[in-house]
């Protein structure tokens, strides 16, 4: 379980605490305030780092080389590519290192966002050995580590932003253990080491509905002055949006739902998909969501670690093209960003809006399928201490949730001064925003205001819908 995201601002509270009395005293208090929440910070790193470690050690050795989604590097790049990262990020910036393999820094450096439908074309000779790769990895941890620790033992010493680099460092590792996820479920299974038992979910006989919302107010994004809460760029900008009465399907949309809309000809009907859509869906043969297979007249759903009968009551996973011919087959649309927001966080009070959607209370396993405890989803409707306040289901956790608003800035939007691509590269009306988590999002990152964006043709990630009607 990772510790909240809100981590005061060390020389916020050093000036605070100094010039309100001057005593020595307060001054030694903030330091030592400072010294835990930056402890508190390498703590985290280090049980991020053992999120992607869990990852990799699925892999057969064999397999490191393999390109499980065709879009994507091949595998043994991420191995490199989360530790590089940091490097990039912490090691001459925040703590004056050298670099000691510049090759490697610049090779692990950048994914990949295959926007114009181009693929990658090196080969596995083209990438150095894994054993380079972990020396590699040892040697930057031991160095960064060594310099965390001296920066711990000198607070005064520290970078201004060292804080918020840190911050970035494990919540971007913890992005990477998630759709790392994605792409080892891609992988066949004699390829990956097995894994755990399944969790053994007790479907609940849940029958999905369209709840009233309320118009109402929502706050969407940071306030930047509150300077004691992490967030992205793009999170940052809080504005407040008015939003007029809709309803929204209390639960996901279900794999047995969605299989009535694949068998209604939903994939063959035109007019339900855009001309992008369906000029994507002929290209790529897609006729049923990516993570079924047909086999004779079953159908079968890939798990992360196995292939078992289609599980009817989880929540489907589909791109979000998929999605909005779903929805308009039905005559509804996706929620909007705002819509997403009013479900979830609002009450039919007007009171003000909840941290999350159940409360105040910090995420726990009893709210719903997130945090890294299941690699699979859980049959909607199991967690009801998660519902929101006005009986919606699942809004955080179980998969991520499409809405219908492009991924664009908020007012005032400023990139991060040592992450500047973060957001930016990816606000090109290309991107749709997506709220909530999957069973394979970390608890940090479940925050009211996070945003997660993917392409509308993008069908590996852990993400499902609801419907709403205006």
């Amino acid at each position: 379980m990772y510790l909240a995201s809100r981590t005061p601002n060390f020389w916020r509270i050093l000036r605070v605490e100094v010039a309100s009395n001057g005593r020595r005293k307060n001054a030694m208090g903030a330091l030592a305030a400072a010294v835990r929440i930056r402890h508190d910070l390498h703590t985290r790193l280090l049980d991020a780092r053992a999120r992607t470690d869990e990852v990799f050690r699925a892999v057969r050795e064999e397999a490191l080389y393999d390109r499980p989604i065709p879009e994507r590097h091949r595998i043994i790049f991420y191995v490199g590519h989360v530790e590089a990262f940091d490097w990039n990020l912490l090691a001459q910036r925040a703590f004056g290192l050298q670099s000691f393999q510049r090759t490697f820094d610049h090779l692990f450096a950048f994914g990949i966002d295959p926007v114009n439908g181009g693929l990658p074309s090196d080969t596995p000779a083209d990438w150095p050995a894994h054993e380079e790769v972990q020396r590699y990895n040892r040697r930057l941890r031991d160095e960064l580590d060594h310099a965390i620790e001296h920066a711990l033992e000198r607070p005064r010493e520290g970078h201004p932003q060292l804080i918020s680099m840190l911050e970035v460092a494990i919540e971007h590792r913890l992005m990477h253990a998630e759709t790392l996820a994605y792409m080892l479920h891609r992988l066949p299974s004699s390829r990956k080491v097995g894994g755990p038992e399944r969790a053994a979910w007790k479907a609940l006989r849940v029958k999905s509905h369209l709840v009233d919302i309320p118009a109402g107010t929502v706050t969407l994004g940071l306030e930047r002055a509150h300077g004691d809460e992490f967030g992205w760029d793009n999170e940052y900008g809080a504005h407040e949006a008015e939003v007029s009465e809709f309803a929204i399907d209390n639960h996901d949309v279900t794999n047995h739902e969605f299989l009535r809309f694949t068998q209604a000809g939903g994939y063959e009907n035109r007019s339900l998909w855009t001309e992008e859509a369906w000029a994507w869906k002929a290209k790529e043969g897609v006729e049923h969501p990516m993570f079924w297979r047909r086999e004779g007249n079953l159908w079968i759903y890939r798990t992360m670690f196995d292939e078992i009968r289609l599980p009817q009551e989880w929540p489907v996973y589909v791109s979000h093209a998929e999605a909005t011919a779903y929805a308009k087959w039905l005559g509804r649309k996706l929620p909007t960003e705002a819509q997403f927001h009013r479900a979830a966080y609002g009450t039919p009070d007007g009171a003000r809006e909840r941290t999350y959607p159940w409360g105040e209370e910090a995420p726990s396993a009893s709210r719903g399928n997130f945090d890294f405890k299941s690699w699979d989803p859980s049959p909607v409707g199991v967690h009801p201490a998660g519902a929101s306040a006005f009986g919606v289901h699942d809004l955080v956790g179980n998969g991520w949730e499409w809405t219908r608003t492009e991924f664009a800035p908020f007012p005032g939007f400023t990139p991060m001064p040592f992450y500047p691509s973060y957001s930016a590269n990816f606000f090109d009306g290309k991107h749709y925003v997506m709220k909530g988590g999957s069973p394979r999002t970390a608890a940090c990152m479940l925050r009211r205001s996070f945003r997660n964006w993917f392409q509308p043709h993008y069908p590996y990630v852990y993400a499902t819908f609801r419907c709403v009607e205006d």
